[in-house]
């Protein structure tokens, strides 16, 4: 088996076992956004839908920012707002975010790394 095709397991984080945390409130002051990594947001309604994919060096940073992002935030009237993270290597992320785009389909999102898809757990899954 190729690097390529080998599935990465993320630890995707949670606020509490089998709890996802709401985005407006999770504590980003929490050390666990203080990494680089990718994330996920989706919205709760039916269906539930991914809203945005993204990566950044410091996932608080992104996450703050998305927040009072009107693009993102006009999905909450679909249903409450959900984030998910995971801890991922820089020379991972690119290739990483591109295959979990690829998956899940964001509705917000307009551009996704030129980089080749890597393989990954999706979150809950």
């Amino acid at each position: 088996m190729t690097q390529a095709t080998q599935k990465i397991q993320l630890d995707w984080g949670m606020c509490r076992p089998n709890t996802w945390c709401p985005l407006s409130t999770v504590d980003l002051d929490h050390e666990a956004f203080g990494t680089g990594g990718v994330y996920v947001i989706w919205h709760g309604g039916t269906p539930a839908r991914t809203v945005r994919v993204g990566q950044a060096a410091v996932i608080r940073d992104r996450l703050a920012s998305h927040r009072d992002d009107p693009d993102i935030q006009a999905y909450q009237r679909q249903g409450m707002l959900y984030v998910t993270w995971a801890q991922v290597s820089a020379g991972q992320r690119d290739g990483i975010e591109r295959y979990l785009s690829e998956q899940l389909q964001p509705l917000v999102g307009e551009r996704y790394p030129e980089a080749l898809p890597i393989p990954v757990n999706l979150p809950g899954g």
